[in-house]
């Protein structure tokens, strides 16, 4: 087994968490030689200049040639993690998509995990849970992800997802009777008018009078036609009355009914009891986020991604109380999921789910980032504009994605992957700081340097990273001519 050695040493003593141990791949440190052969390695790094940085790389880089024991390394040093984050650096490579679904899959059949929770909003994510589950009116994963109607579609909207969600279907109709069907849920907070559509509907069947009190609490949000942010606007500059107390009441109220609404049909009812708990909720935070999109960045920032942990710790205590220890690997964008004090956005005082989640579980979380060299994504040039494939520039000089590709050039296998927890060697040459890129829904190449690049140090921000060094745009559903016909090149009208 290709897997590291335990030593003594603490790489990071000025790092929150000492109890990670240090690794070396490849030896078994038994007597005095091999220790020795580690030291004077440490030596030869400690002296390394930057154009070694390759060669170091290259002695603990894991190549993917596509065979089906490629993450044998990663699943092993995964061990018995309850958490489990897979990153993407955009939101529209096939590639991502693909691998993660790879991963899941092996945690979900080789290591029990019971959850996939991802940056979706919450209702549509369930409407897809309950055609996984079977108890669906959807015939087909495609209709069971046509809840997801919001830009950016193509993000849930994709054929990577479909075919995830079949296999997900498939292995849960095989599961043994009386195994905990694995489910597919959602972390965000856009969803603000469809979740409170949703706890009016599940209190007109249990409790038709809190439904008329939930109806009226919420009527605070009908004078702005659906539109969440015109709602954040009026009430954070006073032209407006606030929903807050409004929305905190119906939560509160919600949740003292638990017992009188989930006492009938047992797991069924606390299931439906738990969506329209999270509703509520979702806008309650909602409200909150939506009035701080007007004050700063940061601010607005920090409250979804307050948002996303904090559902995510409910999903967790939920399934835990139906009996056994869970287990939940998290699909969201590298900027989610990598330790944001590892970044130049956590000087800024921006938080994320990686590191509130590092903060709640520890080790037991493990963080696994993506990056991409080019290739295209699939992207729009603003929010709401016409999803493109677009073309993804080479990565800047002083970047890992930089880095990573001249590695793979001269180690001959481009696509691999890095173990950086506890990786002495691969921290002392990935510590950075160095560039790193950051596509989401909106790609803007004129801008690059300006809009998709941030400072990180690699090594704290992710346990592992997995580098696929020319990547595809992700294919939507929902094909439309914009997108097949691709992005005219830098070069037209002369070809050259």
């Amino acid at each position: 087994m290709d897997c590291y050695l335990v030593s003594t040493e603490v790489m990071h003593p000025k790092r929150e968490d000492l109890s990670l141990v240090t690794f070396r791949r490849g030896h078994s440190c038994k007597g005095e030689t091999a220790c020795s052969e580690l030291s004077r390695e440490k030596e030869t790094m400690q002296n390394s200049s930057s154009s070694d940085l390759t060669y170091m790389v290259r002695q603990v880089a894991h190549p993917l040639t596509g065979e089906d024991t490629d993450y044998d390394t990663l699943m092993d040093c995964i061990g018995d993690a309850r958490v489990v984050l897979l990153g993407e650096a955009t939101h529209g490579t096939h590639e991502f998509y693909q691998t993660r679904a790879q991963i899941t899959s092996r945690l979900i059949r080789e290591k029990g995990f019971s959850a996939v929770a991802v940056e979706a909003d919450w209702p549509d994510a369930y409407r897809v849970s309950r055609y996984v589950w079977g108890i669906s009116d959807d015939e087909t994963g495609e209709e069971a992800l046509s809840g997801f109607k919001r830009f950016p579609v193509w993000m849930w909207r994709n054929i990577d997802v479909l075919a995830f969600v079949e296999w997900l279907r498939g292995h849960n109709e095989r599961l043994p009777e009386g195994r905990r069907h694995v489910g597919f849920y959602g972390l965000d907070l856009y969803s603000l008018y469809t979740s409170i559509e949703a706890v009016i509907s599940y209190l007109e069947k249990v409790d038709p009078q809190a439904a008329q009190r939930a109806r009226s609490r919420y009527r605070c949000f009908d004078h702005f036609g659906e539109d969440s942010q015109s709602y954040g606007y009026a009430a954070e500059f006073g032209l407006s009355k606030p929903c807050t107390d409004e929305v905190i009441k119906q939560l509160v109220e919600l949740q003292r009914q638990r017992d009188e609404y989930t006492k009938r049909d047992e797991r069924l009812a606390e299931d439906e009891f738990f969506y329209a708990e999270q509703n509520a909720r979702l806008v309650k935070n909602a409200e909150i986020y939506y009035r701080s999109m007007f004050q700063d960045r940061v601010s607005s920032w920090n409250v979804r991604d307050q948002h996303m942990a904090e559902t995510l710790g409910e999903l967790i205590a939920y399934l835990e109380r139906q009996g056994a220890r869970t287990k939940v690997v998290v699909w969201e964008h590298n900027s989610h999921v990598g330790n944001a004090r590892a970044t130049s956005m956590g000087q800024q005082g921006e938080l994320n789910v990686g590191q509130l989640v590092r903060e709640r579980y520890g080790n037991e979380a493990v963080l696994i980032g993506f990056s991409t060299y080019s290739g295209t994504v699939t992207a729009a040039a603003d929010w709401d504009a016409p999803y493109e494939r677009k073309r993804i520039r080479p990565a800047l000089a002083r970047s890992y994605e930089k880095l990573f590709h001249e590695t793979g050039l001269e180690m001959g296998q481009r696509d691999f992957f890095v173990l950086l927890r506890g990786n002495q060697m691969a921290s002392s040459a990935l510590l950075g700081p160095r560039l790193e890129r950051a596509i989401g829904v909106i790609y803007l190449p004129q801008t690059e340097r300006i809009s998709h690049y941030f400072d990180a140090r690699l090594p704290e921000q992710f346990d592992a990273l997995i580098h696929l060094d020319e990547t595809l745009a992700v294919e939507p559903l929902d094909r439309t001519a914009l997108w097949e016909s691709g992005e005219v090149p830098e070069t037209y009208p002369f070809a050259v």
